[in-house]
């Protein structure tokens, strides 16, 4: 057992910050998984439908069944973590995604691919619950924000390794189907290098300190109090502690039915969380990173993996500029920032295509503007993306992360990214029918999300800037942004 802490100690600054940044980092490693195996399939579909000879809707289930894994997994992350904590759930993650990694590699055929991609879908599903509710319990109020988004900076930094392992392994080859080193095509090493980063992360993972929240709920206030002291700098850990013990409340076990409540049976913070995952992806980001090569050649672009790695790389910017803006301006500004903007950029796309007509170039589907309206289309895109990455994508992750009351922010967290992963998964498989209808219908449809997304964050979501998570309440009435009132943990 850790000795007690004499919280007039002083720790500089300096040494504070970088030690909450290291193991901030650390935990976000499991983002990095995320990003790098939901981009590291599209260098291999290609190739794997003609290996297994796969029909186009065998093809496309085998590709987004990691998914429904990632779904399953991150709906009982929760539970596990509360029952035994947040590191041991990130070393198992890393043990499943290192199994998944080979066993993708050397698949045999579809069936045991998509078992493989789906255990990999678990210890994707349940990183990403554990990383942001570690983080938010680790770092410091006014820094929580920033380190936050390092979530989403590793998910767009996965993405974007991912990209260029995948053009390596395939150039070195020729193409993906052909014969690499050892007599393994090039598409079996881009799943094998994703072993790469889930041994980096595990061994991370072994090197964390426990969520402080997470030890006093198992009584273990020493160690509690060695974690707030040294990571989180605060002044007084034995005043936290307390705080910490009163948000817990007395009933050691957690479970679902904490978060029932009023609200179609759920409390209202928890759909708050649901709706913020649903929303993040029913406006459509996965479309341009998953079909950003078809796209781009739909427009006539010549070299579309070059503007996809522009793309992927302009998301790693604005990530950045997020990081910078996040505990500066607020989370809610920055979502309602981002709603406009996506509804705007998402319209000017779905305007653009309705001014082009469709024909077989080389036996793809290629899309001709009428006067410049593919630059249109080119710029919206873009603009899709910068306002998406600055704003929804690393400011969800952040809320869902520090939202929650303590008692039930690891279960109501798992649930609202479960929610996050089917409709991920909802996006991904209706896209080629809402493209058959036209893209016109689809970008419209993803514009009408953006704009509904911007009523609810107006309406539904309050400012958490600078709260500290003690503060968090059950359930949230927002007037002009901030929580009013509160319905006790007892409902």
């Amino acid at each position: 057992m850790a000795a007690p802490v004499d919280p007039s100690t002083p720790i500089p600054d300096a040494k504070l910050n970088r030690k909450v940044i290291a193991i901030s980092i650390g935990a976000a490693l499991g983002g990095f998984l995320f990003g790098f195996d939901s981009s590291v399939v599209n260098g291999a579909v290609d190739a794997i439908q003609d290996e297994f000879a796969l029909s186009d809707a065998l093809t496309g289930f085998a590709v987004a069944s990691a998914l429904l894994g990632c779904a399953i997994g991150a709906w009982f992350a929760g539970s596990l973590a509360n029952k035994h904590g947040r590191i041991r759930v990130m070393v198992i993650s890393s043990v499943l995604f290192f199994v998944s990694a080979f066993g993708s590699g050397f698949a045999f055929g579809v069936v045991d691919l998509i078992l493989w991609r789906v255990l990999g879908g678990l210890a994707i599903g349940a990183a990403s619950v554990i990383a942001p509710a570690y983080i938010a319990e680790v770092a410091p109020a006014k820094f929580r924000g920033r380190l936050g988004s390092l979530q989403q900076l590793a998910i767009v930094l996965g993405i974007f390794s991912a990209l260029l392992s995948d053009q390596l392994f395939a150039n070195t080859a020729g193409d993906a189907s052909n014969d690499l080193w050892f007599g393994l095509e090039a598409w079996r090493w881009m799943f094998m290098a994703a072993a790469v980063p889930a041994v980096i992360y595990g061994l991370a993972a072994l090197r964390l300190p426990e969520s402080p929240r997470y030890l006093v709920g198992k009584h273990r206030n020493d160690e509690a109090a060695v974690v707030l002291r040294e990571f989180t700098g605060e002044a007084d850990v034995h005043l936290r502690i307390e705080q910490i013990q009163e948000s817990l409340g007395t009933d050691d076990k957690r479970s679902l039915k904490d978060l029932r409540g009023k609200t179609f049976g759920l409390k209202s913070v928890v759909w708050t969380g649901v709706l913020l995952s649903v929303f993040q992806q029913f406006v459509g980001i996965n479309v341009i990173f998953y079909y950003s090569t078809s796209l781009w050649s739909s427009v006539g672009i010549e070299n579309p993996f070059l503007t996809s790695t522009i793309t992927s790389i302009t998301n790693i910017v604005v990530t950045i500029v997020a990081i910078m803006l996040v505990d500066k301006i607020g989370r809610r500004l920055l979502l309602l920032i981002g709603s406009t903007g996506m509804f705007l950029s998402l319209g000017l796309m779905a305007i653009a295509f309705s001014n082009a007509t469709s024909e077989i170039v080389d036996g793809n589907d290629v899309a001709t503007f009428a006067g410049n309206w593919d630059t249109v289309a080119i710029i919206g895109a873009n603009a899709f993306v910068v306002f998406f990455g600055a704003t929804w994508g690393p400011v969800v992750w952040v809320l869902l992360g520090e939202m929650f009351p303590n008692r039930i922010r690891a279960t109501a967290l798992a649930v609202a990214a479960a929610a996050q992963w089917l409709a991920n998964f909802a996006i991904t498989m209706t896209f080629p029918i809402f493209a058959d209808i036209g893209l016109t219908f689809a970008y419209g449809f993803y514009a009408a999300m953006a704009l509904l997304s911007l009523v609810f964050v107006y309406f539904r979501v309050p400012e958490t800037r600078g709260m500290e998570l003690e503060d968090m309440h059950d359930d949230i009435i927002v007037k002009r942004g901030k929580f009013v009132g509160a319905i006790t943990v007892n409902e």
